[in-house]
């Protein structure tokens, strides 16, 4: 299971009035791409971020090509909660290409041989901008798979490298997880289509995918205009929750209704 997603979820569910027990989410070595918009990816992924330094002391690498300028609704709302040492956990990193992209990552295992802990959490936002930009080439779609095996096994093995490193000097910080989001350019399937070629190569890296498909026939809020989104989680990596103890609590990793509100702000709700 995804446990930084699940965390995520359940710290921005609207209706969830109990108190949230962040240590009953089992640590978990799987990998996750979440396959949507873009915009919406990125607000998630920084999400994901930034509740894995604050409510659970994590290390985080963030990559994109994107200069963060403002954090989604969600977290502007809670930053007084916010601890400013729990921020510096994040580091932001903006590869412009591909090749730049794979040199930040390898480094990583270069940042393992010092006396810091290495990261416990690698975020790519966007793959699709490095796969299509400079330094892809050759045949345009071979060229992509290609690229996307070749960064999907860099990601794989620097995480197993850095999971052992911190299973060796601390082991409540392990595993190392990585969370990539894609954004597929075939027509009509913003949120993924089987048959796109590059999402076949990635998923055969990434165990758990979190696809967000548009609701269109969701109805207008009263309080102003708002987008709906299904949130799906599924692949290899998906398991029963551990702390389940009913069918229902079971469920609650495996789909969620995203609302983005007008100010931007990220609820959700289990299906």
């Amino acid at each position: 299971m995804t446990d930084i997603l699940t965390l995520v979820f359940r710290t921005f569910n609207q209706h969830n009035g109990k108190p949230k027990d962040f240590k009953n989410i089992a640590p978990s070595k799987c990998s996750t791409l979440v396959v949507g918009d873009c915009s919406v990816n990125r607000s998630l992924l920084i999400l994901a971020a930034v509740t894995a330094a604050s409510e659970l002391g994590l290390k985080v690498s963030f990559f994109t090509q994107v200069k963060i300028q403002s954090l989604p609704g969600s977290l502007q709302e809670s930053m007084s909660n916010l601890s400013p040492d729990n921020l510096k956990k994040i580091k932001f990193s903006y590869p412009r290409s591909l090749e730049d992209l794979l040199q930040d990552v390898a480094s990583l295992h270069e940042s393992a041989s010092g006396s810091a802990a290495p990261p416990s959490l690698i975020i790519v936002d966007g793959l699709e901008g490095y796969l299509r930009g400079p330094g892809v080439s050759g045949g345009l779609q071979q060229a992509e798979q290609s690229s996307a095996a070749h960064i999907s096994a860099l990601l794989y093995d620097t995480a197993a490298f850095l999971t052992q490193t911190l299973e060796e000097r601390a082991a409540s910080l392990a595993p190392c997880r990585v969370i990539a989001s894609f954004q597929s350019e075939w027509e009509g399937h913003a949120g993924g289509d089987s048959s796109d070629p590059v999402l076949s190569v990635l998923d055969r890296y990434f165990q758990v995918r979190c696809t967000l498909d548009q609701d269109w026939n969701s109805a207008p809020a009263v309080a102003g205009p708002q987008d709906t989104w299904h949130v799906y989680l599924s692949g290899a990596g998906i398991t029963e929750d551990p702390i389940a103890k009913d069918e229902e609590v079971s469920s609650l990793a495996r789909e969620w209704r995203l609302v983005i509100c007008p100010n931007r702000s990220m609820e959700f709700t289990m299906v």
